[in-house]
């Protein structure tokens, strides 16, 4: 019967004994093989950044060529140049560059010709009793 019950479980009696609480089998190389792995997953990440960098510059001088070719800036030399620009304007200047007044905030002309557009749309009765005050 004994026979019986290790041919049915296999390999797995073994095991049994760790599963019911029983000491496992220390392995003496276990910490050296827990670094050797370590290492190299770490000289994996190394490859695959290098790779990654050599790729990207590959990449940077493709689109320099381009930029080359058909007389394209960077981004970051438009940006510069209009800081360039704006200081030059203001160079004789002894103020700070004025900024761009936005629409609807103007001058009172203007907020006058908005009363009156607005005065023109009250009834006539409403506009006698704007006109007694």
């Amino acid at each position: 019967m004994n026979f019986v019950m290790k041919q049915a479980l296999g390999g797995a009696t073994k095991d049994m004994g760790k599963m019911l609480g029983g000491e496992e089998e220390k392995d003496p190389d276990a910490q050296k093989k827990e670094e050797e792995r370590q290492e190299a997953l770490r000289q994996q990440e190394e490859e695959r950044k290098a790779k990654y960098a050599r790729m990207e510059a590959e990449r940077e001088n493709i689109r320099q060529g381009i930029r080359d070719k058909y007389g394209i800036k960077k981004k970051e030399e438009k940006e510069a140049e209009a800081a360039a620009a704006m200081e030059q304007a203001s160079e004789g200047s002894l103020t700070r560059p004025k900024k761009a007044v936005p629409t609807g905030c103007g001058d009172e002309e203007e907020e006058e010709s908005i009363v009156d557009t607005v005065m023109k749309f009250i009834p006539a009765p409403l506009m006698d009793m704007f006109n007694k005050k």
